[in-house]
């Protein structure tokens, strides 16, 4: 391990320039990005602000914080998940000077050790994938709040979080809400998703996906790329839900739905993409057919009760990389990728780099705005908070633009007839 104190400790710092070619591949698809990094970095907007963020240590989150650094900020990170660092990616920013603590294979104590070094010297704004760094700061650093103008979330969970907490009254700083914004949760929750959670399923397993019985538990807008892709590749989908109204879209886009108890039986592969613990138990375990495989692509790993499952097993081993084998009492054996941790970024690389262009765009647009409101003297209050629409369409525009294509306007007259409540049929 390579250690220097205030400064980094990553897996290896021989292996920086190995980060540095992912993320220069990262760069040549993330156009979004590389704009706001070239119309900002001379201005430099961030000078005199630190940064701190707490998201997994991807090529693409390599590319982001450069972004940041290059717009003259202050930044110090730690990765969101014991295994979704890319420690080539870790080395290099390293390398470069950034302050940063991650590693692949951390156990709890280190994560949060990682976390804390990140604040050590306070920040002004956060930067979350989960609000481990904002629980921390509430938690354990609440004097922290005072000096801090606000922060960002990335995932659904972290966001579901943050509003129950501003509801009580006990968010202790404004928050925007990166995940709700459409260029985000539209295109990296379905798209992104769904092509990185079967990416890692396969890298796992290598199992032909076509005819296979594949069982999707939720059917938010990640559970609906996971199905979206699965389909596509010639899987029999399957949904399991709670929400009336989740359940009626799968059924409406021809795709069956039961109880988990019905799909434990049938299935050959299950991914949870709920956000909530304990969606698949001991019992459902025991349901499941001799070689089932099952894994979660939902951001905590409390979505498969794996301690039931050794409660119900005689014997366990790794099999493969990211693979492990459970042999139950009735001798079945069950497959569980990555230790039940996110199975697209613990086993495969996350999502691709073109989708994280616009939620990183988001990412950099929000703290921007941060920024810009404290240095006029906003005071946006202490809750979550949407990013504003056009934010939204001026960040597809500008992806739009880079990818060749070009769209309609409105005309005057029908910008005016959009708002004319007097016009009849």
């Amino acid at each position: 391990m390579d250690y220097k104190e205030g400064a980094y400790k990553v897996k290896d710092l021989s292996r920086a320039d190995d980060g540095r070619l992912l993320m220069e591949w990262a760069e040549s698809r993330m156009p979004v990005l590389l704009r706001l990094r070239e119309r900002y970095s001379e201005e430099k907007p961030f000078k005199g602000y630190k940064i701190t963020g707490c998201l997994h240590v991807t090529k693409e989150t390599g590319v982001l914080v450069e972004t940041f650094a290059a717009c003259g900020a202050e930044v110090a990170w730690s990765g969101c998940n014991p295994l979704s660092t890319n420690d080539d990616v870790a080395a290099a920013l390293a390398a470069a000077g950034i302050e940063i603590y991650a590693w692949y294979g951390q156990n709890v104590d280190d994560f949060y050790w990682s976390i804390d070094r990140t604040i050590d010297k306070p920040p002004h704004l956060t930067l979350d994938d989960g609000a481990d760094l904002i629980f921390t700061i509430h938690k354990r650093f609440p004097h922290l709040a005072d000096h801090i103008i606000g922060g960002s979330e990335e995932t659904t969970t972290g966001v579901h979080r943050l509003r129950a907490m501003a509801r009580d009254g006990k968010l202790l700083y404004p928050v925007y809400a990166v995940n709700d914004a459409e260029t985000k949760w539209d295109f990296d929750n379905v798209y992104g998703t769904g092509q990185s959670t079967l990416d890692g399923i396969l890298r796992a397993t290598s199992v032909l996906l076509a005819g296979k019985n594949f069982v999707v538990v939720g059917y938010g807008h990640c559970g609906r790329g996971v199905a979206m892709r699965a389909k596509g590749m010639g899987a029999n989908v399957i949904v399991t839900e709670v929400k009336a109204t989740a359940a009626l879209k799968a059924m409406l886009e021809g795709i069956r739905v039961m109880p988990m108890e019905e799909a434990a039986k049938v299935g050959d592969i299950f991914v949870t993409a709920t956000g909530m613990k304990n969606v698949i138990r001991g019992h459902h375990f025991a349901k499941m057919k001799d070689g089932a495989i099952v894994c979660n692509t939902g951001h905590y790993d409390v979505e498969l009760n794996l301690k039931e499952l050794a409660e119900i097993s005689t014997d366990t081993r790794i099999v493969r990389a990211d693979n492990r084998e459970y042999t139950l009492d009735n001798g079945n054996k069950i497959f569980v990728l990555a230790d039940g941790r996110l199975v697209n970024l613990a086993a495969a690389e996350g999502h691709p780099s073109e989708v994280m262009d616009m939620s990183f765009a988001n990412q950099f647009m929000a703290h921007l705005n941060l920024v810009r409101k404290h240095e006029a003297g906003e005071d946006l209050g202490r809750r979550v908070i949407d990013l504003p629409a056009e934010l939204d369409q001026e960040i597809a525009g500008i992806k739009i633009e880079t990818m060749g294509l070009s769209i309609d306007t409105l005309t005057d007259d029908q910008l005016a007839y959009a708002t004319d409540y007097s016009a009849g049929t």
